[in-house]
């Protein structure tokens, strides 16, 4: 990297686009920055030992092996084209996984290293989250399952959702269109930040609703009246395990679970329902996505079906994201860093 500011402003947008492309040539510099053969040869001249290399033995040009590919030479831009997005977009829809409740204080459960420093007593048995988020730990071991869903439960009450979550229900509630929420968290934090359920869709369902574990009916009730008592250190409920109250059967959160085939999945399929009737009135969307991971295939596949539907994309997430992406605006930040970031851009 050269020690001054570049003096030409794609100086920045043509390394985006070599390391993106792993193309050095000139063609593809005039091609993608739309510019002259002469200015395209400047620029690579000038990105000569940050992103390109020129090997005279070939007589080629090449990438540069020790390239910076981590640092976001163009985050300021992105927050900016982020916001006018934003200001000029008719509807949004917030794509959310793990990552948007993790500035709010809940810890990061999507592999096992953070799953073990939430429940360091899970750590030293070297229990997997697939363990004990199953029905199958619930039949074994309920006071364990229900250990670790009380303790879940107890912590989304007592969390209060960032700032950021207030950013965007106030950016949702200026578009014509409004908003609409798809996320894959189970924790109730948008219900909690003031967006209407009618504008919420839980993929995976909602610890706060609760479905009997033998199946005795199709119905869901709230977990208003269950107040779980959690031995925290070892992970084991000790006030009396839910029961249905038509069958008296072990009651289960109505949360998709790992090797799970009896989820009820008749709130998050009207809640489905609810978003695409909104779709087919709001056809392109700008697409927010916050905190998924491409792991999660359900948020990623909806982003891409979204954006075959001509969807702008704005990305979120501290894990795979491709900054260097010329396409789509991604951003690597956390959720709430990022939000507020906009909204600066956004007061102008």
């Amino acid at each position: 990297m050269p020690l001054d500011p570049p003096r030409d402003p794609l100086y920045y947008p043509a390394r985006r686009h070599l390391l993106f492309s792993n193309d050095s040539s000139i063609a593809h510099l005039q091609r993608r920055l739309r510019v002259g053969h002469q200015h395209a040869i400047a620029l690579r001249e000038a990105l000569r030992g940050d992103a390109v290399e020129y090997r005279a033995e070939t007589d080629s040009w090449q990438i540069h092996p020790q390239a910076d590919r981590h640092t976001d030479f163009l985050l300021e831009e992105k927050l900016a084209q982020a916001a006018r997005l934003i200001q000029h977009a008719t509807a949004l829809v917030i794509v959310a996984g793990a990552g948007m409740g993790i500035d709010s204080g809940l810890p990061d459960l999507q592999d096992n290293n953070g799953f073990w420093q939430a429940y360091p007593a899970l750590g030293k048995q070297r229990r997997q989250l697939e363990s004990i988020a199953s029905p199958q730990a619930l039949k074994q071991r309920p006071a364990t399952a229900w250990g670790f869903y009380g303790h879940r439960l107890n912590l989304y009450r007592a969390t209060t959702p960032h700032a950021g979550f207030g950013l965007l229900q106030r950016w949702g509630q200026r578009m014509p269109q409004g908003c609409f929420v798809f996320t894959n968290n189970v924790d109730g934090q948008f219900q909690k930040a003031g967006f209407p359920s009618a504008r919420i869709y839980e993929c995976h369902g909602s610890i706060h609703r609760l479905q009997c574990t033998a199946h005795c009916s199709g119905e869901l009730w709230p977990t208003a009246g269950l107040r779980p008592q959690v031995d925290e250190a070892a992970v084991q409920l000790q006030s009396e395990l839910p029961r249905c109250p038509r069958c008296g059967a072990l009651a289960r959160p109505n949360i998709l679970m790992f090797d799970d085939w009896h989820w009820n999945q008749a709130r998050s399929d009207r809640q489905r329902a609810l978003l695409d009737r909104w779709l087919d009135k709001t056809p392109a969307p700008l697409v927010l996505e916050i905190g998924a991971r491409c792991a999660i295939a359900s948020l990623r596949h909806f982003t891409k079906r979204m954006q075959q539907r001509g969807s702008p994309l704005i990305r979120i997430t501290l894990h795979e994201a491709n900054i260097h992406n010329p396409d789509d605006i991604e951003i690597t930040l956390g959720a709430k860093d990022t939000l507020e970031g906009i909204q600066l851009h956004l007061n102008g």
